[in-house]
């Protein structure tokens, strides 16, 4: 069974930019696109470990911070050969809470 996790109110996150939580034993990255929607991928790049929370991002992908490989932020593809993210529903409750499904 899942486990829905509330990680905080979504104002902690600034549009167009992202944030690490600790769900389960696992980094978890959510992250605010610049129209308001929540996506969450595993917050660590399968390449070298970089912070993926820390990454770019614009409507579709995130960029690793350390080595630039991208990856779909709906998918977990990776777009440049790495080896895909996991990905996580999330979304924001009736209260503006971030809820993480792992």
């Amino acid at each position: 069974m899942k486990i829905p996790h509330v990680v905080g109110p979504v104002d902690q996150i600034p549009f167009g930019e992202g944030r690490a939580f600790g769900i389960d034993g696992e980094q978890v990255a959510v992250f605010r696109l610049r129209d308001g929607t929540l996506r969450a991928v595993s917050a660590v790049c399968p390449h070298k470990g970089g912070p993926i929370a820390d990454g770019t991002i614009d409507q579709r992908v995130v960029m690793c911070p350390l080595h630039q490989h991208s990856f779909e932020l709906e998918t977990g593809c990776s777009t440049t050969g790495a080896k895909p993210l996991r990905t996580y529903e999330v979304f924001a409750d009736e209260g503006q809470n971030i809820v993480v499904i792992p």
